[in-house]
């Protein structure tokens, strides 16, 4: 599970009542969790870095007819609902798979299986099936023993 990445952004939810809060200071630190969390061009990140508040007159003008509470902000609303549904989505999801761990995988796998293999189970992947993972399972269980163990053990070498 992600406990770590989730306490992180747990934090920065409870930054968001701070006394001083630097929005600025804020959304560089939120930026840095998420990036290691989720990589560089998750569209979180994007969310985040467009938070600002708008000075014009017009939303200067009903930002004080409506009396400005930390409750009322809506730069912290949108903060407090992006950084919410990131937490949610760790809860109930865990952490991404990046492109990196897929790649290593597959070099393993072509490393093992013959080239007929890996196509199987590239088809395998791309359909609909709801049996994926036992049709795969059969593919690498027709592999020698000592090739199988290699394989897992490689797996949490990367």
């Amino acid at each position: 599970m992600a406990e770590k990445e989730i306490s992180l952004l747990k934090e920065q939810l409870a930054r968001l009542d701070e006394k001083k809060f630097d929005l600025e200071a804020w959304k560089n630190h939120t930026l840095i969790f998420l990036e290691r969390i989720f990589g560089k061009d998750n569209s979180k990140l994007k969310l985040i870095q467009e938070l600002h508040y708008d000075y014009s007159s017009w939303s200067l003008r009903d930002t004080a007819a409506a009396g400005k509470t930390k409750d009322k902000d809506p730069v912290k609303i949108q903060a407090r609902e992006i950084l919410g549904a990131t937490i949610l989505e760790l809860e109930r999801l865990g952490l991404p798979e990046t492109e990196e761990d897929q790649r290593k995988v597959w070099v393993l796998l072509q490393d093992e299986l013959t080239g007929k293999q890996i196509k199987e189970v590239e088809s395998i992947l791309k359909s609909n099936d709801d049996e994926k993972a036992k049709k795969i399972g059969k593919i690498l269980e027709n592999l020698e023993k000592e090739n199988l163990s290699l394989l897992i053990a490689n797996l949490l070498f990367t």
